[in-house]
């Protein structure tokens, strides 16, 4: 049962969607209502960084975060307000309390990858987890000097490709793999890449920009069979498609909670038992986490995520035919009604999850596309990278043109996305994506059969 708190954040997450695909007319937020007119009143709008709303956009922006799901919300309660008791004190009823809710939590994480519950660390998120799995096998196998060095993609999440390039200003050297104009990386790639002295493999599961499923098993096996450890950043991935570390000869894995409808600030890296990955410490202090991740583990959060890992292994095939229906709904929306435009990263559903689909619109103006649609919550990339005007990275690496670059859109559908929120996606994309096309003197060259690429343009 949702407690009364549940039911409100439920019915606030259902009440928000209503309001954005009903219009102006519905648009009207708190104690205000609109007009007849459809003129909303003084006070039900929102003025945020220079742009004026009518109400809160339609959220179709789910790899940048996911709502908490109500469920996860409850089983926090209680350990928020009456069990505050800190997980590591042993001599007193508050400890044992948190202590036990912190490893049942522990057993729903790892359980939901195929892991053994001593192999989960939980950590702050993606982020530190990814620091630790890399400087932390750096630390410990760099130390002797003949592991020095290291293999990811171009297309790793900012936080990979950052602590890559601090370990090359220590010393290791670090390749940088290039990937299929669909995203995807030949494992063959990985193959040959791999030298005596490498230590570690980094390929994230699934990328957050595009959405392509990289074949982690295959690189797995290559990596066992050389003596080289595998790392993942499965934070798009856990909770989304199915994981398994044994089955994929994975041996550090990234969790995200807020990834998967659960709280912010709390995530797992797992690390293999048999055989032993070491990791060296990069907090000091009270040696929680088997002594590799310094700090109290925060219960309320833990417990969330806990319960999300939960929700997602008891739900995933219902999520992942929602997702895949509703995707399929909004592609075919936009592709039947507009002409020149591109899905980035695999077209093939299959090898993509479904949940993330980037798409490029050629011949408008990318930044005014954005601004255009802010009726809906979306954006052109990663969350972490979004403040830059540069196009995106991934975008690049894919051998994407910059014009096409800037134009991307990328949509997230989750567990809680409606159909009408789908179809107002649609229209609003068709109606912006014309009317910017209308004032563009490219579009209407191109209308007329005109090759934009065989024109040389003069320099002034």
């Amino acid at each position: 049962m949702l407690s009364q708190i549940s039911k409100r954040l439920l019915s606030q997450q259902l009440v928000r969607s209503a309001r954005a695909v009903m219009g102006a007319r519905a648009f009207a937020v708190g104690p205000h209502q609109a007009h007849e007119d459809g003129e909303v009143e003084k006070g039900s709008a929102y003025d945020k960084k220079g742009t004026h709303l009518r109400g809160a956009p339609l959220y179709l922006d789910m790899q940048a975060t996911t709502p908490l799901d109500p469920r996860v919300l409850d089983v926090m309660l209680p350990f928020l307000t009456d069990q505050f008791g800190n997980p590591h004190s042993r001599t007193h009823l508050y400890g044992w309390e948190s202590e036990e809710a912190v490893e049942k939590a522990r057993e729903e994480v790892a359980s939901l990858v195929g892991a053994h519950p001593k192999e989960i660390i939980f950590t702050s998120g993606a982020t530190e987890s990814n620091n630790l799995a890399l400087k932390g096998v750096a630390g410990f196998y760099g130390q002797n000097g003949k592991r020095r060095h290291m293999i990811t993609t171009q297309t790793e999440h900012k936080c990979v490709l950052d602590s890559c390039r601090y370990l090359q200003q220590k010393g290791w050297d670090i390749t940088y793999l290039p990937v299929a104009a669909d995203g995807s990386l030949d494992p063959s790639a990985v193959a040959e890449a791999i030298r005596p002295d490498t230590a570690l493999v980094s390929v994230m599961t699934v990328n957050n920009e595009i959405g392509v499923i990289q074949p982690i098993k295959e690189i797995g096996s290559i990596c066992r069979s050389k003596g080289v450890f595998l790392h993942t950043d499965a934070a798009q991935a856990v909770g989304k498609i199915p994981v398994d570390v044994n089955d994929m000869n994975v041996d550090l894995m990234s969790i995200s909670g807020h990834k998967l409808y659960g709280p912010k600030g709390i995530g797992a890296l797992y690390v293999r038992r048999r055989p032993r990955v070491r990791l060296e410490a990069q907090m000091s202090g009270g040696g929680q986490e088997r002594g590799l991740r310094s700090g109290t583990v925060p219960a309320p959060l833990a417990v969330g995520l806990g319960k999300a890992c939960a929700l997602a292994k008891e739900e995933m095939a219902f999520d992942t035919m929602h997702v895949k229906k509703l995707e399929e709904r909004l592609r075919n929306g936009i592709t039947s009604r507009l002409a020149n435009v591109t899905i980035n990263g695999p077209a093939d559903v299959s090898k993509r999850y479904a949940g993330n689909l980037n798409m490029s619109f050629a011949y408008v103006e990318g930044e005014s596309l954005l601004m255009g649609l802010k009726e809906l919550a979306v954006s052109s990339g990663s969350a972490c990278t979004s403040a830059s005007l540069e196009p995106s990275y991934v975008l690049r690496a894919l051998g994407v043109e910059d014009e096409l670059a800037h134009t991307s859109i990328r949509y997230g559908i989750g567990r809680f996305t409606t159909e009408a929120e789908v179809d107002r996606a649609v229209e609003q994309t068709v109606e912006h994506v014309n009317k910017l096309r209308e004032m563009s003197p490219l579009w209407e060259m191109v209308q007329e059969g005109i090759d934009i690429k065989s024109i040389q343009w003069a320099q002034h």
